[in-house]
């Protein structure tokens, strides 16, 4: 009996250790036999890549090496991808303005938070356009408040990325009047020759932003350029213009309302993303799209996406790493969605993971 105890532990642990090689190395035969790493699908093709919020990546310590990744990955491929610009949906911190974390709900105060995201876009300064949208959680204190107070522009100045300035055509004011990249125009020309007037507009903008927003749109320099609105809250999960929220505003404009006053009205806009909608570990739940006519007949493609609850729900790693890759190919019109996360990317044993193939997370849309 005493040689059988010592026996069996070294043999079920000889077994274990056997079973773990061989699931491993099935692992990574599975992964060696599927996973390819992005590559451009057309030569001549361009690049958008669309950042979802950052915010739970930002409040816990653990999870701000993920997002740095993510940005460290963009750098990497902006020759391969031919990447021209990076979008991000807002909500770049989860407290904007917190000074007491309690380590359960987040343990990095606001000015933490701000900085790791500003640390993070460091590495595309300089080396891709990157134009942020705010949501909801880049004000007040730890969420959205009357008085529209955000850090964004200490952290986000149009000085600190000339490959942005250089795109920037106007900039609007803030809920204090002061000038601010929360409201901004940008003009972008394609490699294909393409003009796009990119408007960045603030978490459900007041009504003077959305006015704003809509002359910028409607000035006749622009009228043959391509809009592409960008704002934090537009589309729910269920790919509906969002009538209403409750985040005890009296000036404030969500997604049915920006669709019917600057949206539909216009003759350029031709596309819309957002972000905001989440529901822990349900990727379906952070998506949408949907397709619309404007006044003029023109179709509108509408995206909301986000990842913020994956990989553990509100206080888990802060979405896996996703991100989507939008592929604007040589014909200038046909443009090509991905969903790609280079953390699971990064090791043999998780590349098998690093596509989602859904039809909602892999399609194509058209621009006129």
């Amino acid at each position: 009996m005493i040689k059988i105890r010592r026996v069996l532990p070294s043999l079920f642990a000889a077994s274990l250790l056997l079973c773990g090689s061989c699931l491993n190395a099935a692992a990574v035969a599975v992964s060696a036999s599927v996973y390819e790493p992005p590559a451009l699908e057309e030569a001549g093709s361009w690049t958008l890549v669309l950042l979802p919020d950052p915010q739970t990546y930002q409040k816990f310590a653990r999870n701000q090496p993920i997002f740095e990744l993510m940005t460290a990955w963009i750098a990497d491929n902006i020759d391969r991808l031919n990447i021209k610009l990076v979008l991000c949906t807002g909500d770049l911190v989860e407290q904007s303005g917190i000074l007491d974390p309690d380590g359960a709900v987040a343990d990095q105060t606001g000015t933490q938070q701000w900085a790791a995201v500003s640390r993070a876009f460091e590495r595309l300064d300089n080396r891709v356009p990157c134009i942020l949208a705010t949501g909801n959680h880049d004000y007040g204190v730890s969420n959205v408040n009357e008085a529209r107070r955000t850090h964004f522009d200490e952290y986000f100045p149009p000085s600190r990325n000339h490959l942005t300035q250089k795109l920037l055509r106007k900039a609007g004011t803030d809920a204090q009047g002061n000038p601010s990249l929360s409201n901004a125009a940008y003009e972008f020309i394609s490699p294909q020759g393409r003009k796009f007037l990119i408007l960045s507009l603030e978490f459900a903008p007041r009504e003077a932003a959305l006015a704003w927003g809509a002359g910028v749109m409607g000035n006749p320099a622009y009228k043959d350029h391509t809009g592409l609105l960008l704002t934090h809250t537009y589309l729910d999960s269920q790919s509906e213009h969002i009538a209403d929220e409750d985040y005890g505003l009296t000036d404030v404009n969500y997604g049915q309302a920006i669709w019917e006053k600057l949206v539909q009205p216009s003759t350029n806009i031709e596309m819309v993303l957002s972000g905001h909608i989440a529901s822990p570990d349900n990727p379906r739940e952070h998506l949408g799209f949907r397709l619309d006519k404007n006044a003029v007949g023109k179709t509108v493609n509408q995206m909301a996406f986000n990842a913020q609850a994956m990989g553990g729900g509100w206080y888990g790693n802060g979405g896996d790493g996703w991100l989507r890759i939008l592929e604007f190919h040589p014909d200038g019109k046909t443009v090509t969605v991905r969903t790609f996360s280079p953390l699971f990317a990064i090791s043999p044993t998780t590349q098998f993971l690093a596509w989602r193939s859904e039809p909602y997370d892999q399609f194509s849309f058209t621009l006129e």
